[in-house]
């Protein structure tokens, strides 16, 4: 199987999402495996920089880090950090704030990011990034997916023709966002892959308040 081995890396000017409209800030390692999460994440169309302040009584303000537009236009912001404990709030209360402004709230840590089977898999699909795919494979690959609906990553795979390996083929068409791969599980020959037919919003097309007060007093230091 042909991979390579070059993955979105944080820098000075952010990290790539295709999700988004250009670079987006990156503080470490996981916020770039955070984005390509994002990107091979098929309920997720549109990812962008946050753009909504939480403000607590208090004086406590908070921006999450990254705003979500999921399929639908539901808005959720999300939060990247090595641990809750560099939140300025506690998580709930920032969900609750969340909430009354009208958007979910997601928090990624070094845990959650880093989990099994999860990490593994994102790791192997996104290896793949670079492969290219033929026209005749990309073609017969989706014709038998769309035909199935969903189908094990062996027998997607066995659709290509061409000289790139089909396995690699199936991970690279994942990650430009045509088909879905579970990363909930491990990656093998009964993994489901399945066809993804609509195309990616555009990143920072639902606007939000930039700006939300709430009054609770559970979001007030404590000593």
């Amino acid at each position: 199987m042909t991979t390579s081995n070059s993955f979105p890396s944080p820098t000075r000017r952010g990290a790539p999402s295709r999700k988004a409209a250009g670079r987006l800030p990156t503080a470490s390692r996981l916020g770039a495996d955070f984005l390509t999460l994002c990107d091979l994440d098929p309920e997720i169309v549109a990812v962008s920089r946050g753009d909504v302040t939480l403000e607590f009584t208090g004086g406590i303000g908070h921006q999450p880090a990254y705003r979500l537009v999921l399929e639908g236009g539901a808005s959720i912001l999300a939060d990247v950090v090595p641990d809750a404990s560099a939140l300025p709030a506690p998580t709930q209360a920032i969900a609750d704030a969340a909430a009354a402004a009208g958007h979910g709230y997601r928090l990624e840590t070094a845990a959650t990011l880093r989990a099994e089977p999860r990490f593994t898999t994102m790791r192997l699909i996104a290896s793949c990034r670079r492969v290219r795919v033929g026209a005749g494979d990309r073609v017969r690959i989706l014709a038998a997916l769309d035909e199935a609906g969903t189908l094990p990553l062996i027998e997607a795979a066995s659709a290509a023709r061409g000289a790139v390996d089909g396995v690699a083929a199936v991970l690279a068409l994942a990650c430009e966002g045509l088909v879905a791969v579970d990363l909930d599980a491990p990656l093998g020959p009964e993994t489901p892959v399945r066809r993804v037919s609509r195309i990616c919003a555009i990143a920072g097309a639902v606007r939000a308040p930039s700006a939300i007060t709430t009054d609770r007093r559970d979001l007030l230091p404590t000593g």
